[in-house]
């Protein structure tokens, strides 16, 4: 008897499968620069095994990619990460994460179609980083929120010390998060689901 018939079929684990009650899907996109946490808060916070294609860091990215702040950090993003949450019975968001160094950033463009809304993850320690991430948002009308990650060595800030330094409009949340803990990405996610469905509302009333 052939031994690979006993063998577990191939195809999605059953604990993947996506809840029969779901009627809607939406798309959001965690963006930032390099080493601000994106892989983490995809991995603390998504209910299947999140696909990552990190990569081992090369001597080719030395003087190309800006490891201050993070020089420890030996792997790197080099197309996306994507996870799945369930916010509720019916409604899931599917989570992309983009690559960090700018040389990936054509990539953008791609991951950007079809999403409803944004998370910029921040770290206090690179805020310049953000500045251009935030303008590409803009760019493209993308609604976004900002969560700023917490590192050990990082400098803490009051909230909307931090909105004026990014030039943030007042109704854009900003918020604290920590990325490794499901609990906190999951928060910044029901900021970003209140945030859009306050500005559906407004146009709707328009």
């Amino acid at each position: 008897m052939d031994s690979r018939s006993s063998d577990p079929p191939a195809g999605p684990r059953p604990a993947d499968a996506l809840p029969h009650t779901a009627a809607a899907a939406v798309k959001v996109v965690i963006v930032g620069g390099f080493g601000v946490g994106k892989t983490t808060m995809v991995g603390a916070v998504s209910e299947i095994k999140p696909l990552t294609t990190e990569e081992t860091m090369t001597r080719a990215g030395v003087g190309v990619d800006d490891t201050w702040g993070v020089a420890r950090k030996i792997t790197t993003t080099v197309a996306m990460d994507f996870g799945r949450i369930s916010i509720n019975d019916e409604l899931v968001l599917y989570l992309f994460g983009t690559p960090g160094q700018e040389r990936f950033w054509f990539l953008w463009r791609g991951l950007f179609e079809g999403a409803l809304g944004a998370v910029v993850l921040l770290d206090t320690r690179r805020l310049e980083t953000s500045f251009d991430v935030i303008g590409r948002l803009e760019e493209r009308g993308v609604p976004f929120v900002v969560a700023v990650n917490s590192f050990p060595d990082a400098p803490e800030h009051p909230l909307e010390e931090l909105r004026q330094a990014l030039d943030l409009p007042p109704a854009v949340p900003i918020l604290a998060c920590d990325a490794r803990r499901r609990n906190s990405s999951r928060d910044v996610l029901l900021t970003l689901m209140r945030y859009l469905h306050s500005q559906a509302a407004t146009q709707e009333a328009m």
